[in-house]
């Protein structure tokens, strides 16, 4: 039979849903269970996806936050059929690999989006090479970002980035507030490269690279590309599935 772990957020609905949940259905700890049932928002849903990187165990989210976009419907009715017929959307994480002005290298995982950003007052100047070409000598910006196509409708879409469905194998590359050059939108990128951006004037105009959730200060150079080694499975109602809800986001006003 399968069995399944609520994880929730540190909210009174998402920790009163749990309660009510695992007296109908049980529960488990996610370690050992064959599902992972996320009650919470996006926040909490991205979380439970870090924890299973690699671990092929899916998960399932139901909706107690407020967007919600990678979430399903809360309902505490039929959990059962509802996990036997959902459809499953697999996610590849971008891998950051950061050196910091002091030498020290960082990597991480990022499901949304690698981001910089600068740091203070003055804008961040930043050299971007793909594929060990030089593609822009100097964007002068508060940041640029590059996205995961299931995190193109996050913090990319906010930043005026377009969004790109699941199957397009492609990444969008970012500015956040270019100054200069003022009309460069960005671009999209094949899956398959590796962007190199390397911080000009560094003691200057520090800048910070977040992946996901974790923050790298003073880097003087971030190197991001997908890895298709690793993979997160998140499960969807068939009428709530991943891939036509980022077509849907394109069409909403």
């Amino acid at each position: 039979m399968t069995t399944v772990a609520f994880v929730a957020a540190q909210t009174e609905i998402a920790i009163a849903a749990r309660h009510r949940l695992t007296g109908v259905y049980g529960d488990t700890t996610p370690e050992t269970s064959d599902i992972i049932v996320a009650l919470g928002g996006d926040g909490l849903m991205l979380e439970c996806l870090h924890r299973v990187l690699g671990t092929n165990k899916p998960v399932y989210g139901m909706n107690c936050g407020s967007v919600g976009f990678m979430m399903n419907e809360f309902s505490e009715l039929n959990l059962w059929d509802r996990l036997a017929r959902a459809q499953a959307s697999i996610l590849h994480p971008l891998r950051m690999h950061a050196i910091t002005a002091s030498g020290v290298v960082e990597e991480a995982l990022a499901l949304n989006e690698v981001s910089l950003l600068r740091q203070l007052r003055q804008a961040a100047k930043i050299r971007i090479t793909v594929d060990q070409r030089e593609r822009l000598a100097e964007l002068i910006c508060d940041g640029v970002l590059i996205s995961t196509p299931a995190g193109s409708t996050a913090y990319n879409l906010s930043a005026h980035g377009p969004i790109i469905p699941l199957s397009a194998n492609l990444l969008p590359l970012t500015p956040i507030s270019a100054f200069r050059p003022r009309r460069w939108r960005g671009a999209l990128l094949p899956s398959t490269v590796e962007v190199l951006f390397e911080i000009l004037e560094s003691n200057k105009r520090p800048v910070a690279a977040v992946a996901d959730f974790t923050e790298v200060r003073n880097v003087v150079s971030v190197a991001v590309s997908e890895d298709r080694s690793i993979s997160a499975t998140v499960l969807f109602d068939p009428d709530r599935a991943l891939s036509e809800r980022i077509i849907t986001e394109q069409f909403t006003v």
